[in-house]
Parts: structure tokens; sequence; C-alpha cells
């Protein structure tokens, strides 16, 4: 049976389904091949790190050919940065900061963000992948690239809601990015030193300590 776009099986299954005729695949399809090669090579890089872990090694684990691989990432740093992006959009932030329809609510907005983004970034994958960027990143640059992209990203989000918030709010605010950048890295010390310190956090401690620092950094925001 013509298996789909090179993919093979892997533990005694296929990951697409063998129905289809030779052809240009599908947006179905190759949304499929690129979500197997985004989880193998999430597996590899955690299993393995980042500089021990090959394109021909992920070619291997994913049952895939060489082509179908570059033909989509180009390079290994190229395949990281499109995991970075996944995380990115599983962490929802935009979405995180309207909790409840209506007028925008800063306080409450960013308490959902912080929390929302916190819990995730602390178990699973999103917590593998910021242990090996702290792990590697000195010998490997592209990480901490890839890190600082996906903190530009946090920082746009908040910055762009801060100034939702001051319109809707009639409060003026000189500079939202640089509350932005306050807020997103004091996220970031918290969790590197709940990461880096290998503790595990109650949800009712971390819903505190955002409470407080939320607070902390509104009881400014007629300075912003």
């Amino acid at each position: 049976m013509q298996q789909r776009a090179g993919l093979k099986p892997v533990g005694g299954t296929t990951h697409a389904k063998a129905t289809r005729s030779r052809g240009r695949p599908t947006l179905e399809v190759v949304a499929e091949i690129e979500s197997h090669l985004l989880a193998i090579a999430l597996k590899e890089f955690v299993k393995h790190g980042y500089g021990a872990t090959s394109m021909t090694r992920i070619v291997k684990a994913a049952g895939i050919s060489k082509t179908t691989l570059y033909s989509r990432f180009s390079s290994k740093e190229q395949l990281f940065r499109a995991i970075m992006e996944r995380q990115i959009d599983r962490i929802g932030g935009a979405t995180a900061l309207r909790p409840q329809p209506g007028k925008p609510d800063l306080e409450r907005g960013l308490k959902a963000y912080a929390n929302r983004m916190l819990d995730l970034s602390l178990k699973g994958d999103l917590l593998e992948v910021n242990r090996l960027v702290y792990s590697e990143s000195n010998r490997f640059p592209e990480l901490g690239a890839a890190a600082t992209e996906r903190t530009e990203v946090g920082i746009n989000q908040i910055a762009e809601f801060i100034q939702e918030c001051a319109a809707a709010d009639k409060l003026p605010c000189r500079n939202p990015r640089s509350a932005a950048e306050v807020f997103i890295l004091m996220l970031r010390g918290w969790y590197v030193n709940v990461m880096l310190t290998n503790r595990k956090i109650a949800k009712e401690v971390r819903e505190q300590w955002v409470d407080d620092a939320v607070h902390a950094l509104l009881s400014a925001r007629r300075d912003w």
C-alpha cells in the first residue's frame, strides 16, 4: 500500500493514512507531516540534547526521508524555532489576557496571563525545552536567540494589552512597552528560579505570588 508523503510505520502504525494517490499533498497532509516531525524532533532534543541531535537522527526516528524533512525545515535551528513557535501558540497569551468578554481589565488580564504561562511552563514539553535552552544556550547561541524571540512575542502582546487598557480606562501610558518588559522579565525571573532549583510549587503559592507581583506593578501604573 502506498504511504503518504514518505511517512513510514512507527510502532506498528502509520502516521498518515495510505489512501491518497501520489501528487501534491493537501494542506491537511502537510500540517500532519509537520506535526509529526515537530513531535519527534522534540523527543530527540529532550532525550539526547540539542548538540547531540542531528537531522539524520531525527530522520531515522521519524521514519521519513531526508527530502521530506529538509523540504520543510532547512536546518536544525529552523526546526527548533518551529518547536518554540508551536509552544507560543499553546500558551495562547493573547487569549489569556482577556479571560472574559467586555471591557479589558488590566489587573485581571495580567494575572490570567501570568498564571497560564507559569502553569504551562512548569510542566511537560515546555519545561523540558526551557531546561534545554538554559543548559545548552552557552554553546549554541541559536537557542538563546529562539528564546529571545519567544520573549519578544510576550512583550508585544502585553504592551498591546496595556495600551488597550489605558485607552479604555482613560489613563494615559507613555511607554507601554517598558511596562510590558518589566512584567515579562519579572515572570521569567521567578520561573527560572523555580526551574533551576527543581522545586514543586503548589498552585496556591504560585497564584499568591502572581497576585503580589501584579499588585506591585500596578501600584506604579500612573508613572508608566
